[in-house]
C-alpha cells in the first residue's frame, strides 16, 4: 500500500511542475529566451534519463527484442498522435508543422486550451506510467522524476504565457493544468498497479514504448522550440542537462 502512495507522489511531483510553470507564467513576465533555455536543459536531462534509467535497464531485465520493439513503437505512436493533434491547416513554412500549429494556436482563445491539453496528455501519460513502473522496480527513481519535472516546467510556462496573451481566464488555465496534473498522478498509480504481476519482458516493452515516445517528443518539440530562441546555446544547455542527469544516475 505504501508503494501506491509513492507512485502517486512521483506522479504529483512530475505533473506538479506543470502547475508551477503555469503559475510563474501567469504572475511573472518571463522572457521567451529563458523558457527556451529551460526547455533545452530539460531535453538534455530527458535524453540522459532515457539512456541510463529506462532503455538500458529494460534491455538488462527484459531482453533486446521487447526493448527494440517497444522503443520503435513508442516513437511511431507519439509521432502519429502529435501529428493528428497539432497539424495546422495553414502551416508556417519556416517551422516544423507541430511548432507552427502550437504557435498559431496561441492566437486563438477558443481552441487553444483543448489543443494544449491534448498535447500535454500525449507527453504526460507515458511519462507517468514510467514513474509508476520505476516504483514497481524498487522505489521512486529520482533521476526519472527529476527529468520529467524539469521538462514539464517549460511546457506549463510556455503554454500559459500563450494562453494569457490570448485572453484566457486564470480560472480556466488553473483548471486545465490541474486536470492534467491529476491525470499524471492517476497514470503513475495505474503504471504501478496494473503491472505488478507482469513479466520482465512485458515491463520492458511498456517502459520502452514510453521511452520511445519521450525521445520523439524531445526531438520533435523541445529541441526545435528551444533552438528557435537560443540557437547556439541550445546545445550547451542540453549538454549540461544530460551531464546533470548522468551524474545523478551515477551517484544515486
Amino acid at each position: 500500500m505504501a508503494n501506491v502512495w509513492l507512485a502517486a507522489l512521483s506522479g504529483l511531483i512530475g505533473g506538479g511542475t506543470l502547475l508551477v510553470g503555469a503559475a510563474v507564467a501567469w504572475f511573472v513576465d518571463t522572457p521567451q529566451r529563458v523558457v527556451a533555455g529551460i526547455m533545452a536543459l530539460g531535453a538534455g536531462v530527458l535524453i540522459s534519463t532515457l539512456a541510463f534509467e529506462l532503455v538500458e535497464e529494460a534491455a538488462d531485465d527484459g531482453g533486446l527484442v521487447p526493448t527494440t520493439v517497444g522503443f520503435l513503437a513508442g516513437a511511431v505512436l507519439y509521432i502519429v498522435a502529435d501529428w493528428l493533434v497539432s497539424r495546422p491547416k495553414h502551416p508556417t513554412a519556416d517551422l516544423p508543422a507541430n511548432i507552427a500549429a502550437r504557435r498559431a494556436g496561441s492566437r486563438l482563445a477558443g481552441g487553444t486550451g483543448v489543443a494544449i491539453a491534448i498535447g500535454a496528455l500525449i507527453d504526460g501519460i507515458p511519462e507517468s506510467i514510467v514513474m509508476g513502473l520505476s516504483v514497481l522496480q524498487g522505489g521512486i527513481s529520482i533521476p526519472i522524476v527529476a527529468a520529467i519535472a524539469i521538462s514539464n516546467f517549460p511546457e506549463g510556462l510556455g503554454s500559459t504565457a500563450a494562453l494569457k496573451r490570448s485572453g484566457t481566464s486564470g480560472r480556466s488555465i488553473a483548471l486545465l493544468w490541474s486536470g492534467i496534473a491529476l491525470v499524471t498522478v492517476v497514470a503513475a498509480v495505474l503504471g504501478f498497479v496494473a503491472f505488478q504481476s507482469a513479466s520482465p519482458q512485458l515491463i520492458a516493452l511498456i517502459t520502452t514504448i514510453a521511452a520511445g515516445g519521450l525521445l520523439a517528443m524531445v526531438c520533435n518539440t523541445m529541441i526545435p522550440e528551444a533552438f528557435e530562441e537560443q540557437r547556439a546555446l541550445t546545445g550547451l544547455y542540453a549538454t549540461v542537462g544530460f551531464l546533470a542527469a548522468f551524474l545523478l544516475h551515477e551517484l544515486a
